[in-house]
């Protein structure tokens, strides 16, 4: 007969075999263990990093807001100012006009008076020459015997009433 078949070895722990499984599974706990921290310190910074921007972002805004608000009170004081300024204008251009139109008519009036004067001395010569005689006629004098000539009187009215 054939040799008996060979029994099963005597019993051993196979501990060095499971030992590496395990081992293996203690090292992917630990992995994990430490990804999920990195990733909670990596999300609690996020978090924090989130926080700071929407508290500067909220600043930012506030004196965005202050700023356009100055501003927009800045405008409406130069509008006011500037419709002020352009009433004013047109007012001084308005007297700058009647000035303008007041020395023309200065002008012409010295102008006349200049171009008349000579005729107007003259006009008021004779009138107080004869405003004098009156006054002495008047008085009770006779100019009768002055007379030299008779038609001398008429002749200086005509040239006196042609001298006006």
């Amino acid at each position: 007969p054939p040799p008996p078949p060979e029994t099963a070895a005597a019993y051993t722990k196979k501990s060095e075999e499971s030992g590496g499984v395990m081992e293996m599974m203690g090292l992917l706990v630990a992995d994990l263990d430490k990804e999920m921290t990195v990733a909670e310190t990596e999300e609690k910074e996020a978090q924090e990093d989130y926080e700071t921007m929407m508290k500067v972002s909220a600043e930012k805004r506030a004196q965005d807001a202050k700023s356009l608000t100055d501003k927009e009170a800045s405008k409406a004081e130069l509008q006011a100012s500037l419709e002020t300024s352009e009433g004013e204008k047109k007012s001084t251009e308005s007297e700058l006009m009647a000035t303008g139109k007041y020395i023309a008519s200065l002008h012409a009036e010295c102008d006349w008076l200049l171009q008349y004067y000579d005729v107007r001395k003259q006009a008021r010569t004779d009138e107080i020459d004869s405003l004098t005689k009156a006054k002495a006629i008047l008085s009770g004098a006779d100019f009768s015997l002055l007379q030299r000539d008779s038609h001398s009187a008429p002749a200086r009215a005509r040239k006196f009433l042609r001298g006006m």
